[in-house]
């Protein structure tokens, strides 16, 4: 707690510096920006937001233009603003719709700032400039470009957590047991946000990272300590001491939770292979959220049930009237719903009057809990190892075919016509469609230097090529550096299409590969084509090249961890093989989703490319939290195959001793991550969807049918391991131990030894 606070102090008094940064490689984007760095002051390497503006009156109108000129000025004194173009400069006719029903009426001016400008900054000055827009009858002025995006603060995980109460109050039957898993995630949240917002002064944090951090931090919080809870309550009903059972707890769940978040932690960091510092500072910052969450399950968890005794079995009416009324409460906060934030107040009530009522004082009875053989959970897995084969293929088969659509994925940047089509970045983006054509939304620059004498002539053919591209709205003529002297010249170049749209990018590649090769020979020099939109694709493409790396480090780093906790070949090639189908399938759902638009009058999802990092977190982050299903399930079915030797009872005795425990964390985890499709920013949308998604596929027909299906029909040649490579490989030990070992040298009656009432605890081997 001490730590807490202490780093809220310390992250308070350092304030964040959340921005996002593209370090890319010698790409072609990036080779036109040092050009314009070089020989144009850095004019069009900045970040571009717009003030679109539309008049009834049209925008020569006096008045109009005074508006508008005043909102203009507000830039003049922003010391991050690098260059300002307006439609009444001299030369700003061509910012003035001159064609279609807006002719005249529509214009924009570019606002360009630092491209190190971090994002609070820009919302400041956006903050600034929406409270002093005049009021002007018939003048509409709305602030366009990602820079001044509304953001809007994710609330859904407040739907989640409301929902993780009612499932960990199901699951447990205890208020107190309830509480503790939240309460632990919480803490891990908040030290895990307030390290990321350090982190992001010291290396290049983009600010979605907080948002990451907390949908990952709720959900593997409650499910590590939900895990561990749980194991400590078995050790209670098996009639330990407190102490006794905290601590075979932790030797036994708590080595699973070290291992599987370790397997999260390294899952992330792989994204650094990347080598984008966008990219990395995502990685860095859910990993050590990841961290500070483990770290608490194994610490602040420990002393909390030591607080909470054995009163963890025991719940109140009042208690648990309460608690659903705070769940109760939560859904009204997420969903805006102020009538049910009224359950607050009235929980508390209930508390006060609990202490006097005796219904409400009076203890919930709770069911014995059944022998693991007349559970349904044991029952399942004996009706799958029947029919093993039949299981195994026709669950392959759902995943294989959920996961088909990923074969038409295409990474690239959505733009700004996915916002909310009530934000004003929605609409200065349609207004820029209507005035000049969606091409306007995302510009090209061409630029190249030129050599000593150069052909003028050769460069003009240039512009002439370009123009005569049919994915060409507009291309100005070629503008020097210096026009007595040129060193360097450049291009503005309009497509026909949208900065997301497939013929963008084709355009881009045709200029590159097609257009452009035949006329440098004549000029001496390379052309390139940069700007916004090619930067986007040039890192789009990168991260496609660098994924294969990546994902072949976290799945050989993966198969190996596996393998030494496991003592086996065959379980951890499994283990692979059927998370990438679970990975899949959801990707598949997103692909359908997101970029088809399937279901988009119900998601509210326009169809659009899926951002290039996104596939790559998702790997990250569900195939470590597959992983932790895994370890969390094949280790206690190892446990009992070290009891009983039997390979067919220890796969059922496994399933049904955790299959109650693994249904409640998915379901958390489901509801966590799937309540964040009823945010309205996109990438929001597309990260809770893919999780839940993968981790309903997971928990379900992976961990119910495959796993059962597969272990079945290899029976003992799971353990398999060679001798040669179980002498070399290091002991890990994930397992631990089930009860408390005696310590039988304890002398008795003047020296003779017998097994002491209380018992130590070892670990280990």
């Amino acid at each position: 707690m001490a730590v807490l606070l202490l780093g809220g102090a310390v992250a308070g008094a350092a304030g964040n510096d959340f921005r996002d940064e593209f370090n890319l490689p010698d790409v072609e984007s990036k080779v036109g920006f040092d050009i314009l760095d070089e020989s144009f002051g850095g004019e069009g390497t900045g970040i571009v937001g717009t003030v679109v503006f539309r008049a009834d009156q049209g925008v020569d109108d006096p008045e109009v233009q005074e508006a508008v000129t005043s909102v203009l000025a507000l830039f003049d004194d922003v010391p991050e603003v690098v260059r300002i173009e307006s439609p009444y400069d001299a030369d700003g006719g061509r910012l003035i719709s001159s064609q279609g029903p807006g002719a005249g009426q529509i214009a924009y001016a570019n606002i360009e700032l630092d491209p190190d400008i971090p994002f609070p900054r820009a919302e400041e000055i956006r903050g600034d400039v929406v409270e002093a827009l005049p009021e002007v009858e018939g003048l509409r002025i709305e602030l366009g470009g990602f820079i001044f995006a509304e953001f809007e603060e994710p609330s859904s995980e407040i739907l989640g957590l409301a929902f993780a109460i009612v499932i960990l109050i199901a699951a447990f039957g205890s208020v107190l047991a309830m509480g503790l898993p939240v309460g632990v995630a919480l803490f891990g949240i908040g030290l895990g946000t307030t390290l990321v917002g350090l982190l992001s002064n010291v290396m290049s944090v983009p600010d979605f990272a907080t948002f990451l951090g907390i949908m990952i931090g709720l959900g593997v919080g409650i499910d590590y300590a939900l895990l561990i809870v749980t194991r400590y309550r078995e050790q209670l009903h098996g009639g330990h001491t407190v102490r006794e059972a905290v601590g075979t707890a932790l030797d036994t769940a708590g080595r699973s939770v070290l291992f599987a978040g370790t397997t999260v932690v390294i899952s992330l960091l792989g994204m650094l292979l990347m080598a984008v510092s966008f990219v990395q500072g995502l990685a860095v910052a859910a990993a050590s959220v990841v961290a500070v969450t483990i770290a608490a399950s194994l610490t602040l968890l420990p002393a909390l049930l030591g607080f909470a005794g054995e009163r963890v079995e025991l719940t109140r009416w009042r208690g648990l009237i309460a608690a659903g009324l705070v769940a109760l409460g939560l859904v009204g906060v997420g969903l805006g719903l102020t009538p049910l934030v009224v359950a607050f107040p009235v929980a508390g009530v209930v508390l006060v009057a609990g202490l006097f009522v005796g219904p409400l004082k009076r203890q919930v009875i709770h069911r014995p809990p059944r022998p693991h053989d007349e559970t349904l959970a044991y029952r399942w897995s004996r009706m799958i190892q029947h029919r093993p084969w039949t299981t195994a293929l026709l669950s392959a088969a759902a995943l294989c075919v959920l996961a088909i659509p990923v074969f038409s994925l295409r990474l690239g940047f959505s733009d700004e016509s996915n916002f909310p089509e009530d934000t004003s970045t929605r609409q200065a983006y349609e207004l820029l469609v209507e005035g000049f054509g969606p091409g306007f939304n995302g510009p090209l620059l061409m630029a190249a230097p030129l050599p000593d004498g150069a052909d003028l002539d050769a460069v003009a053919a240039v512009t002439s090529a370009i123009d005569a591209d049919p994915g060409v709205a507009f291309v100005s003529p070629a503008q020097f550096d210096d026009p007595a002297a040129p060193s360097a010249v450049v291009w503005n170049v309009v497509p026909t299409t949208g900065p997301q749209e497939v013929e963008t990018t084709r355009l881009v590649e045709r200029l590159r590969e097609e257009v452009l090769p035949p006329l440098e020979g004549a000029i001496g020099t390379d052309v390139a084509v940069t700007g916004g939109v090619a930067v986007n694709i040039d890192f789009s493409h990168y991260l496609s090249s660098r994924m294969p790396y990546f994902l072949s480090a976290v799945l050989l780093l993966s198969f190996l961890l596996l393998m030494v906790v496991f003592r086996s070949l065959l379980v951890p090639l499994k283990a692979v093989l059927m998370n990438l189908l679970s990975i899949g399938a959801s990707y598949g759902v997103i692909v359908a989703l997101f970029q088809w638009g399937w279901l988009s009058d119900l998601t509210g999802v326009a169809p659009a490319p899926i951002e290039p990092w996104a596939p790559m977190m998702l790997f990250a982050i569900v195939f470590g939290l597959s992983m932790d299903y895994e370890v969390f399930l094949l280790s206690r079915i190892r446990e009992e195959w070290h009891r009983t030797g039997d390979a067919r009872t220890s796969v059922a005795d496994g399933l049904a001793a955790t299959a109650k425990v693994i249904t409640a964390a998915a379901a958390i985890m489901v509801f966590i991550f799937g309540s964040f499709i009823l945010e309205n920013d996109r990438v929001v949308k597309l990260m809770g969807t893919g999780l839940a998604t993968a981790i309903l596929l997971d928990a379900t027909i992976v961990r119910m049918l495959l796993v059962p299906a597969t272990m079945e029909l290899l029976g003992d040649r799971n353990w398999w391991l060679p001798r040669w490579l179980d002498r070399l490989l290091p002991t890990l030990d994930v397992e631990g131990h089930a009860e408390p070992v005696l310590d039988l040298t304890v002398p008795v009656d003047g020296g003779e030894a017998e097994p002491e009432a209380e018992s130590t605890l070892v670990g280990g081997d």
